[in-house]
């Protein structure tokens, strides 16, 4: 009983994460086209999914417990060591696929970072076109002109 509810419960967490890859994919796409409003909604639907990524893999340590008493915190991979060679097959099935998902969710999260930082770059750059900073002078200034001392009139009363 416990193998199927495990591999219910790797199944829900595929699903989960695939749905959270395909608003990592749209969320590209509002990033390149700087639709704002959306991106924001768009944040509110990932911090959900995240939500219930972490309730669902609280249900997976919870039967991975049941499988496996012995282990405080037993892993995917000692749960099939528990399991018959019927079991393991959808399972190790299930972990490759959501393996391979987790690494695209991961690399596409990387591209979007990338695009972000590009985007702020390129607003920082607009915002210095248009407000220059005013440290610097504008005049030209002889670089030793402050350690050269003028005299303070024309008349020198010394010579």
């Amino acid at each position: 009983m416990s193998a199927e509810a495990l591999t219910a419960t790797m199944e829900k967490l595929h699903k989960l994460h695939k749905s959270l890859y395909e608003l990592a994919v749209k969320k590209t796409d509002m990033i390149k086209t700087g639709d704002m409003d959306a991106l924001n909604q768009m944040l509110k639907d990932e911090q959900a999914h995240i939500a219930a990524i972490g309730k669902m893999e609280q249900e997976r340590q919870r039967v991975s417990q049941d499988l496996v008493p012995d282990l405080p915190s037993p892993s995917l991979g000692d749960c099939l060591s528990m399991l018959s060679e019927e079991d393991k097959h959808p399972l190790n099935g299930l972990k490759d696929q959501l393996s391979m998902l987790i690494q695209e969710l991961k690399e596409r999260n990387q591209l979007n970072q990338q695009l972000i930082y590009q985007s702020l770059q390129f607003v920082n750059m607009s915002m210095s076109l248009v407000q220059p900073q005013q440290n610097q002078s504008l005049n030209y200034v002889h670089p030793q002109a402050n350690k050269i001392k003028h005299p303070q009139g024309m008349f020198n009363s010394k010579v």
